[in-house]
């Protein structure tokens, strides 16, 4: 981040720095001097046809003023950047202290954030203190797909909330999924099938526990077996989902597993090793894995 302009800015703000206070001194000037009505005493006020700005000389404490705010400016560019790239004898900038405030705040949290990453996940559950820390930082960073609640949204973004975890549901492999993402990619089948053997496999799909025999059960076994399994329990090393247990994130329906199977789908979970640390990552996986 540079804190401070460079080459035209930089002479563009000294430029209009300096016609600023220029034009201080000016007034400061012309109300110093200005014609002082008591030089010239009258018996008594006569009105003379001439109602016009400057006609009076203004009060003395307008050029104090003006004055003391004249000084307060050269002072201040002396200590503090405001003439273009100058950084003033103070060396301030506005980059460091916001480099040195965050660097207080990780300082004065890094021991309670070690605290939490060393700890068991059963203490973090039984502390109503962190698990609503983990909600915050859920509803921070991944409400926005997986909604407030965790149920995520359908055709989208799949649901927190229930036993089925396409890349498995323990405390370990959840902490993976979130520090390393996920890219799913479910091939299109289509051209590869046909319309006729898809729908097949669509239906024998959607059939399992009374399937046996199934036109489609020779085609599963050949073409989708390697992934989701003969049994059609999936598989979470490779991300293959469990076909067996009424949970679908496309939906289950049959026009919609046929849709699956011939278009494909894909879907990508970001990494978030870099966006959160050790504890607020140790925080989500004890709210997710309850």
């Amino acid at each position: 981040m540079a804190d401070l302009p460079t080459g035209f800015w930089s002479g563009w703000i000294i430029v209009l720095t300096c016609v600023s206070l220029a034009t201080l001194f000016w007034i400061i000037l012309s109300v110093y001097f200005a014609p002082n009505a008591s030089e010239h005493p009258e018996a008594e006020p006569v009105w003379d046809n001439d109602l016009r700005e400057g006609s009076n000389a203004p009060p003395l404490w307008w050029f104090w003023m003006l004055l003391a705010a004249l000084v307060f400016s050269l002072v201040y560019l002396m200590l503090y950047p405001g003439l273009g790239s100058y950084k003033g004898l103070l060396n301030w900038s506005q980059g460091s202290r916001i480099v040195e405030s965050y660097a207080n705040f990780e300082e004065s949290f890094q021991g309670a954030r070690a605290e939490v990453a060393n700890a068991d996940l059963s203490d973090i559950q039984n502390d109503l203190g962190l698990m609503q820390t983990a909600e915050r930082i859920f509803k921070r960073e991944c409400s926005a797909c997986h909604g407030p609640d965790a149920r995520g949204q359908a055709s989208l973004f799949p649901n927190l909330m229930d036993i089925d975890w396409q890349w498995g549901s323990s405390a370990e492999q959840i902490e993976l999924t979130i520090r390393g993402g996920r890219v799913a990619n479910m091939l299109a089948w289509q051209s590869i099938l046909g319309d006729e053997n898809v729908n097949q496999v669509a239906d024998y799909v959607t059939k399992f526990a009374e399937a046996d025999g199934h036109p489609g059960q020779a085609i599963y076994q050949q073409n989708c077996a390697a992934c989701h399994g003969l049994d059609g329990v999936g598989n979470p090393l490779l991300g293959a989902p469990d076909l067996t247990d009424n949970i679908w994130l496309y939906g289950g329906d049959l026009e919609s597993v046929t849709q699956t199977i011939a278009a494909g789908r894909s879907g990508v979970m970001p990494s978030f090793a870099n966006r959160l640390d050790d504890a607020q990552i140790k925080l989500l996986v004890a709210m997710l894995a309850r």
